[in-house]
């Protein structure tokens, strides 16, 4: 499973990076905004903070629209990834854009019947929100095993995103439902690598370490 960071944070990114473990990016207007800088200078400084597809988040609803601002997108770097809204419009546009071969992440998903339409007109990948799903009372993690079904039964190339994660095991569940990515905050990454036992057992290592007689 690969490893996105959901962020816009130049910074994180390029932490994240030097991890090793970093496989893409994925952004949204509130993780811009939190910034404070313009899209313009930002955008760019991001696609070339990691090697992998960055997911950039067209602002627009109507087809048309959504197709130009992607075109535009897709212009500021090659692993530009145009994020659209599972919508009647931005399906249309999906499958325009899918046609020009410019990559698309089909954002705000919830429901295995949206993920369908979205692996039909072509999107590249799919982002199924599951800690909002969560926080409504649903199972998040049983739309990603839907989807995964449906797409094996289909040979749907459309690549799921598991999006809107919490806490690490919904890394550990989107891996078990066999997600072909999981994007998350740089807090929950960061999250992946802590064990209480692994920090014991280096402690214990050092400690007896000590004790051997040195040269």
């Amino acid at each position: 499973m690969k490893i996105f960071l959901d962020t816009a944070d130049v910074e994180q990114i390029t932490q994240a990076n030097r991890w090793g473990v970093l496989d893409g990016v994925t952004t949204n207007p509130t993780h811009v905004s939190r910034t404070g800088a313009d899209p313009h200078s930002l955008y760019p400084r991001i696609c070339q903070a990691v090697k992998g597809p960055v997911s950039l988040e067209t602002i627009f609803l109507t087809a048309d629209q959504i197709v130009e601002d992607g075109r535009r997108l897709a212009a500021i770097a090659g692993n530009v990834v145009v994020k659209v809204p599972v919508t009647r419009e931005g399906l249309m546009a999906v499958k325009r854009l899918a046609s020009e071969g410019i990559k698309t992440n089909v954002t705000v998903t919830f429901s295995p019947l949206q993920a369908l339409l979205a692996a039909k007109v072509g999107a590249t990948y799919v982002s199924p929100f599951v800690g909002r799903l969560d926080a409504v009372g649903h199972t998040g993690m049983d739309l990603v095993r839907q989807i995964r079904q449906i797409y094996t039964n289909y040979g749907y190339p459309t690549e799921i995103i598991v999006a809107a994660v919490r806490h690490p095991l919904h890394v550990l569940e989107a891996a078990l439902a066999g997600a072909d990515i999981c994007t998350m905050s740089m807090d929950v990454l960061s999250q992946l690598y802590d064990h209480p036992l692994t920090d014991i057992g280096i402690e214990l290592f050092l400690k007896d370490w000590k004790k051997v007689p040195q040269p």
